[in-house]
C-alpha cells in the first residue's frame, strides 16, 4: 500500500511537472486608459476609483495585476477562466461602448452586489485581503452608483433606462 502511494504521488509530480509546459493564456494587461473607460466617460471621485482599482479591476477591466502564482498552471488557466468571466459581466476598460440603459443596469447590479457582499468575490478577498470591502466603502460605492444612475434618469426618459420585464 505504501509503495502504490509512492508511485500515484510520483505521477502527479510528473503530470504537474508537464502541465506547466501547457502554453499560458495571454495577459490581461493594458497600459493605456482608452476613451471608453469608464473614468473617460463618467466622473469618478479619486476615493471611488481607488475602490474600483483595489477590489474590482483585476476581473472587471483590460489590465490585471498578476500574483507570482499566475504562473504556475493549471492556475494561469483557472484566474483566466476567471478573468474573463468577469469581464465578461462587466469591463470597466469599456463602459463608455456599453448602451445607456446597459450601463444604468450594470450600475445598478454594482450597487447591489456591493451591499449585499457578493462582489469582490471571497476566493478573490482571501489572497487580496486588501480588496475586501469595509462598511463605509460598500456605502460609498453605493451612494456614488446612485448618483451617477439618478444623473442618467435627468437626462433620458426613465422608460428607456428601465428594462421592461
Amino acid at each position: 500500500m505504501k509503495r502504490f502511494f509512492k508511485i500515484l504521488f510520483a505521477c502527479l509530480a510528473i503530470a504537474l511537472i508537464l502541465f506547466q509546459f501547457y502554453p499560458k493564456p495571454a495577459k490581461n494587461e493594458e497600459a493605456i486608459v482608452t476613451s471608453q473607460h469608464i473614468t473617460a466617460v463618467h466622473q469618478v471621485p479619486a476615493n471611488v476609483e481607488s475602490i474600483l482599482k483595489t477590489s474590482c479591476y483585476d476581473c472587471h477591466s483590460n489590465n490585471t495585476e498578476y500574483p507570482w502564482y499566475s504562473r504556475i498552471q493549471p492556475v494561469a488557466l483557472w484566474l483566466d477562466d476567471h478573468i474573463q468571466e468577469g469581464k465578461g459581466e462587466l469591463n470597466f476598460s469599456i463602459f463608455g461602448t456599453y448602451s445607456i440603459r446597459r450601463q444604468y443596469r450594470k450600475l445598478e447590479e454594482i450597487n447591489e452586489e456591493v451591499k449585499e457582499g457578493e462582489m469582490p468575490l471571497s476566493s478573490y478577498t482571501v489572497i487580496h485581503r486588501n480588496a475586501k470591502l469595509t462598511d463605509e466603502q460598500k456605502l460609498l460605492l453605493a451612494g456614488w452608483t446612485t448618483a451617477l444612475r439618478d444623473s442618467f434618469t435627468a437626462n433620458y426618459p426613465a422608460d428607456s433606462l428601465i428594462r421592461k420585464k
